[in-house]
């Protein structure tokens, strides 16, 4: 009988995975509705007592996503405001859903990373994910290969897209 060989262990195909770069921490959605008069009427006293009162420690260590889950037009003053409570214990604060959290630190932590490993190299960007990875990080991601890699595909090895490849020079 013959041996069975892996194929996809023995070749030259570079895995970039976006979760092995997922940073470790607690993400957390605060909807500033809820200091808002029936979730819509921002009063500038109420909402200042509000916050004073509110217990910030709770979001120690957490990355926060601050938005308003009804239509209310809200003072970008208001956010500002909500940012100066978090600042002593979160670690980081954007304007927005999770997702947008999520992209956010995806574009401060790819430019980190060395690409220049993937050089003249075949990759392949993993696809399946465990963690809430937004497509913005897989653009962010094919924008720092493409310059380094021979090609660049997407999926699983059994099954990858090609989406870039070297033109002969």
């Amino acid at each position: 009988m013959d041996e069975i060989v892996n194929k996809v262990a023995n070749s030259v195909l570079e895995v970039f995975d976006l979760e092995d770069y997922y940073p470790k921490g607690i993400r957390t959605q605060i909807d500033l509705s809820q200091w808002l008069i029936e979730g819509f009427l921002l009063k500038e006293k109420n909402f200042r007592e509000d916050l004073k009162n509110h217990d910030w420690s709770q979001y120690q260590d957490h990355y926060i996503a601050l938005n308003c889950s009804t239509d209310a037009i809200i003072p970008a003053w208001s956010t500002l405001l909500i940012t100066t409570h978090l600042v002593p214990f979160a670690k980081k604060v954007v304007n927005g859903t999770l997702e947008d959290l999520e992209a956010s630190l995806y574009e401060n932590l790819l430019p980190e990373i060395d690409f220049s490993v993937y050089q003249n190299k075949p990759v392949i960007i993993k696809g399946c994910s465990k963690k809430p990875v937004p497509v913005r990080a897989y653009l962010l991601a094919i924008q720092r290969l493409q310059p380094f890699a021979r090609s660049i595909m997407y999926g699983e090895a059994c099954s990858a897209v090609p989406l870039y490849k070297e033109s002969k020079k």
